[in-house]
């Protein structure tokens, strides 16, 4: 993955100007794009995994400048960005162009697709939280923790809580056996599912505890097949479905978040606004209410109790 450092200095400034000094005009192409090259290194500390290609200029909608695109390349996972060339060759400049007519984080959501994902808190509610998980990674526990079930008591009236799968499977080897079987339970039911979950935020340890990569699979199902027996699901087709370890729905999740440029979890789509990492529950309720007040909803708690918290629907 690209360094934090890059991926903030290239895709989420508002504008940023690089003023590089290529040296003589009508370089050659290698030449130019060694120059190029080697202030990018400079100025974004790029290590040396990266790859850097630069394409040959075109003509760009502003007078006097060219257009390019450099890609970095680390490891396979690449990023691409756009610069403005001097004619003179003699300025480099990457500007972020904005379109008013559009809300930047409607937009975001509008990528995530969320039909036939279990719902807890409100369905129909005007504050949506995404949430890319794995059900290995320790911080992700200590997330869903946070949110289940004290904050979803006291915003569960107003906002709709759903998780999408992102399971980082290189250091979590059991992280998207857990994912398929969560799906398998939420194909049936929404409430097996989120029961599911909870006990496994809770309980990594069961299955850390086994011996073995085949013994912590076992664990899982078995513990799929105990949860499941609490709400009335179809135990023959569950069973089917766990066994087939079908993954495809996963590893859609996970190209969708990457996508969103989601790299690690819990990753947190509070209508749009990113929120990556785990937070403490002081500042994911300013997170809320900041969100609920921008939906032109109350912060405030009702007095009553919070509604729908069970999480028995599903998205559409």
């Amino acid at each position: 993955m690209l360094t934090r450092f890059l991926v903030k200095c290239l895709k989420h400034t508002f504008a940023l100007v690089l003023l590089i000094c290529l040296g003589c005009s009508a370089q050659a192409p290698n030449e130019l794009n060694k120059k190029i090259e080697r202030q990018l290194r400079f100025t974004y500390k790029l290590p040396p995994s990266v790859k850097v290609t630069v394409s040959a200029p075109h003509s760009s909608d502003f007078p006097n400048y060219d257009a390019l695109t450099v890609t970095f390349d680390d490891q396979g996972h690449k990023q691409h960005y756009d610069f403005l060339l001097s004619k003179d060759q003699k300025m480099l400049m990457r500007m972020t162009k904005m379109d008013l007519g559009q809300d930047p984080y409607a937009e975001v959501m509008k990528k995530i697709d969320v039909k036939g994902r279990p719902i807890r808190g409100n369905p129909n509610a005007k504050v949506v939280v995404v949430n890319y998980d794995d059900f290995q990674c320790p911080y992700c526990s200590h997330a869903h923790q946070t949110l289940f079930p004290q904050l979803l008591k006291e915003y569960g009236d107003r906002i709709a809580f759903i998780y999408k799968d992102f399971p980082l499977s290189e250091i979590h080897p059991w992280a998207i056996h857990a994912a398929v079987d969560a799906d398998c339970l939420a194909s049936q039911s929404g409430d097996a599912y989120w029961d599911f979950a909870d006990y496994i935020h809770a309980h990594r340890d069961v299955v850390n505890s086994e011996k073995g990569l085949e013994n912590q699979f076992t664990a899982l199902d078995r513990i799929t097949i105990d949860e499941a027996g609490k709400f009335k699901v179809d135990k023959d087709k569950l069973q089917a479905c766990v066994k087939a370890q079908d993954d495809r729905a996963v590893k859609e999740s996970v190209k969708e978040g990457e996508a969103l440029d989601v790299s690690g979890t819990p990753a947190m789509f509070v209508n749009g606004q990113l929120v990556d990492g785990a937070r403490p529950a002081a500042e994911l309720r300013e997170i809320f209410d900041s969100a609920l007040k921008q939906a032109g909803l109350s912060a405030t708690a009702p007095t009553a109790a919070a509604a729908g918290t069970s999480g028995s629907n599903l998205a559409r």
